[in-house]
């Protein structure tokens, strides 16, 4: 059954949105890994992204073919499998609407994720960072202070970067805490401390200044919309950058604040509510960084090291 991506991408959202109850930003995730399968499979027999498409005969070797274009730009292994499971989804949901004649897949197997220790910051590092962000925010830029919101909310809680540009006003509460609609639609309740707290009603009293037409989302862009996830990443990177630390990304101040907790004599099973991990294991991973520092220091300072 022939189709054109763009028929094939609104039946496809329909069926993550409300059907699946998955949030805007994973949907937009979803649609954006179909809509690079579907271009590259159309290039690939010459066609233009607005003629019709045959998916009847799409096998395994199309969907690797596929990947193997990321593999060569030299994207990890994690950043494969999220490709990989994303696009099974993608072709499971064709198979049974009839677009393909097989779910071709069902046998793509992911690569196995790197076991790579996250890329955290020192403490000093981080208190570098944030206290930089606070300085830059003093001329009361309503923008800039929105920075030193965010970067603060980001390491305080531990928030993932989707969790946070998906927060309203009204997710934040009266006793410095935020509620939060995480993986799997599960919402939790994280808390955060004086200097996010500091941060963000300075914020919120320049926040009105961002505002073009009305709006509950908590972080705003300089045009007036929600932030997302990239250009909160550009914040970071860019923050990082000036204050002169190593670089990182939103989700390496999420490993920050999860190790730093631990090393301040936090348990996991604490660490693991607050991160929203659905497994202890994924956040025992954080007990290995704070090794290997220790390993680092004691070779460093310690005279029989």
């Amino acid at each position: 059954m022939q189709a054109r991506i763009e028929e094939l991408l609104d039946g496809y959202q329909r069926e993550l949105g409300p059907r699946r109850g998955l949030s805007d930003l994973t949907v937009e995730a979803y649609i954006h890994e179909a809509r690079s399968l579907l271009e590259y499979l159309a290039a690939s027999v010459g066609l233009e992204p607005h003629d019709p498409l045959n998916l009847e005969n799409l096998e395994l070797a199309d969907v690797r073919s596929w990947l193997a274009r990321f593999q060569r730009a030299g994207q990890s292994r994690s950043t494969l499998a999220r490709h990989g499971a994303s696009i099974r989804t993608f072709c499971s949901w064709l198979y049974r609407s009839g677009y393909s004649g097989q779910d071709a897949a069902a046998r793509l197997k992911s690569p196995r994720p790197d076991n790579e220790l996250p890329h955290v910051l020192s403490q000093d590092q981080a208190r570098h960072l944030l206290n930089y962000a606070h300085e830059r925010a003093k001329a009361n830029d309503p923008v800039k202070v929105r920075d030193w919101a965010a970067a603060e909310l980001l390491y305080a809680s531990g928030l993932r970067i989707s969790e946070l540009c998906s927060l309203d006003v009204a997710s934040l509460g009266a006793d410095s805490t935020v509620r939060v609609i995480g993986k799997g639609n599960k919402e939790r309740i994280v808390p955060y401390g004086v200097p996010a707290t500091r941060a963000l009603m300075r914020y919120l009293d320049l926040r009105p200044g961002l505002i073009k037409s009305p709006t509950k989302a908590l972080f705003l862009g300089v045009r007036g919309g929600r932030m997302n996830p990239r250009q909160m990443r550009e914040v970071v990177h860019r923050l990082a950058a000036e204050a002169g630390v190593p670089d990182i990304s939103p989700h390496d101040l999420r490993h920050s604040a999860a190790t730093h907790l631990l090393e301040g004599g936090s348990d996991l099973r604490t660490v693991q509510e607050i991160l929203g991990h659905s497994s202890l294991q994924t956040t025992q991973r954080y007990t290995h960084v704070s090794a290997e520092r220790l390993r680092s220091a004691f070779s460093q300072s310690h005279p029989r090291a």
